[in-house]
């Protein structure tokens, strides 16, 4: 796993790109624990988005749950082939599994975050 990703409690992670943009997509905890993907919504390029609202959903056989940013921003990019390809968020979802690319309103968002650890540890603690 890289050192430079950020985690949000709720599961999404953060990678911050050159030109100021950040990747964001969803961890391997959140993908191993919805199982059996069938289904995820997008955002539009162009949307307007706050830290913790939700900017798509991912749809399993348990469950529906939603995507929510990481941080406020315009979503710059979306990566419209993983709802044709949902296997890819299991196979590499801090690479090819990423969702979306928002340009941030605050780049010092991020440093809210979760670093690697602190997200471990959380995670460590929801398994029990």
């Amino acid at each position: 796993m890289a050192a430079d990703l950020k985690f949000a409690k709720s599961h999404e992670w953060l990678r911050p790109e050159a030109g100021g943009l950040v990747t964001v997509g969803i961890s391997s905890y959140a993908v191993e624990a919805l199982t059996d993907l069938v289904f995820m919504q997008l955002p539009a390029v162009g949307k307007k988005v706050k830290a913790g609202e939700s900017i798509g959903e991912i749809e399993s056989v348990k469950a529906v749950s939603d995507i929510y940013a990481p941080v406020s921003g315009e979503v710059v990019e979306v990566n419209t082939a993983l709802p044709s390809h949902l296997e890819t968020l299991g196979k590499d979802p801090y690479g090819d599994g990423w969702i979306v690319r928002i340009r941030p309103d605050n780049p010092h968002e991020a440093d809210q975050l979760l670093n690697q650890a602190a997200y471990d540890a959380l995670v460590a603690g929801q398994s029990h």
